[in-house]
């Protein structure tokens, strides 16, 4: 008597893994075609975070105490509630001047929200840089100027 080889679970995970894998390839694909004006803006996991509130230091400062890396960006996030826009808009700017001023352009995202008590000002450091590369970026960077 032959016996048959019954089909368990890690058949029926191997196939839903593939199955995962094909999507996220095709959706990285679909990513890099589109133009770069349609691509979200990438934001990174913060190193860094800082509060504008009353206590708060000066951005200047609490940027000077960071450590300096030309792949991070600082992206200055205000929310805003309910005719708070012009608010939001002037503090947001305030901040952008103040780390101009120390040599950081920032990334400004204005966004309104619901509730009162998601309002505020806040900016973040983080590795997200367009154009900085990953890894895989500066490996393919080396090959090309080894091989002219």
């Amino acid at each position: 008597m032959i016996e048959r080889a019954g089909t368990g679970w890690q058949t029926i995970l191997a196939d839903l893994s593939l199955i995962l894998f094909m999507i996220s390839a095709s959706a990285l694909r679909y990513e890099k075609e589109k133009p770069p004006e349609e691509r979200a803006s990438a934001q990174g996991e913060p190193l860094a975070f800082y509060e504008a509130d009353a206590g708060a230091p000066p951005i200047g400062e609490w940027l000077a105490a960071q450590s300096p890396d030309e792949r991070q960006q600082l992206t200055i996030v205000a929310r805003y509630g309910p005719n708070g826009q012009a608010r939001a808009l002037e503090e947001v700017g305030r901040l952008a001047r103040e780390a101009q001023a120390k040599g950081m352009p920032a990334r400004i995202v204005v966004e309104p929200v619901a509730r009162a008590d998601d309002t505020g000002t806040s900016a973040m450091l983080a590795y997200d840089v367009p154009g900085a590369g990953m890894a895989r970026d500066l490996l393919r960077d080396n090959k090309a100027k080894s091989n002219p």
